[in-house]
């Protein structure tokens, strides 16, 4: 099965989630700078949430640069992160909404979390596919930096109660520490490419 309609549809989903995200800013009713303070919370959120929606589509596109085929269960794992993904704006509303209170910051950890998991299990099943020691397999290896972005929406969902800006500190960190380049999956497929 080809792969170019999964990412196609893919890309067509995440350019609909940042439509979505942006649209739910509002400009503010006066005309100076004072009022725009009020929508510091929505503008905050809206960046985070825009850097990991970005983040993801980089990721995904990596993933599916190396992948050479995809099957049925492929097809159903990308629907799944898909699906969480496509949750980010109403949790990004809520966030800026209610100035990062702690349920709100609690649901988006919750969204991220699932979403790092689906990612995760999408990532598994296309190394399933391709077999374990398949350039894909070998570019992707433990993942260090995607198990370590879950154990930490782990730890800041339940510190969101407590401490809610710590937890956004936390979520945060994350999408610094996937800012910085992942070259493993370019590295392993050039080094490919000159073996053949």
């Amino acid at each position: 099965m080809s792969k170019g309609r999964l990412e196609a549809f893919s890309d067509g989903v995440i350019a609909i989630i940042i439509t979505i995200m942006v649209l739910e800013l509002k400009a503010p009713h006066g005309a100076d700078v004072d009022a725009l303070l009020p929508l510091i919370p929505a503008l905050l959120s809206y960046v985070l949430s825009f850097i990991f929606v970005g983040i993801y589509w980089n990721n995904h596109h990596h993933l599916l640069q190396a992948a050479q085929k995809v099957n049925g269960r492929v097809l159903w794992a990308n629907l799944h992160l898909l699906f969480w993904l496509s949750l980010i704006p109403f949790v990004t509303n809520w966030l800026g909404e209610s100035q990062f209170s702690s349920w709100p910051v609690a649901a988006y950890g919750v969204v991220l979390l699932l979403a790092g998991c689906a990612y995760l299990i999408l990532s598994r099943t296309l190394i399933g596919l391709h077999g374990q020691e398949s350039p894909l397999a070998i570019a992707v290896g433990r993942d260090f930096k995607g198990l370590l972005s879950v154990a930490i929406y782990a730890v800041a969902i339940p510190l969101a109660f407590a401490t809610p800006r710590v937890a956004c500190g936390l979520y945060a960190l994350v999408a610094v520490l996937w800012l910085i380049p992942d070259r493993r999956i370019e590295r392993t497929l050039s080094s490919n490419s000159r073996s053949e």
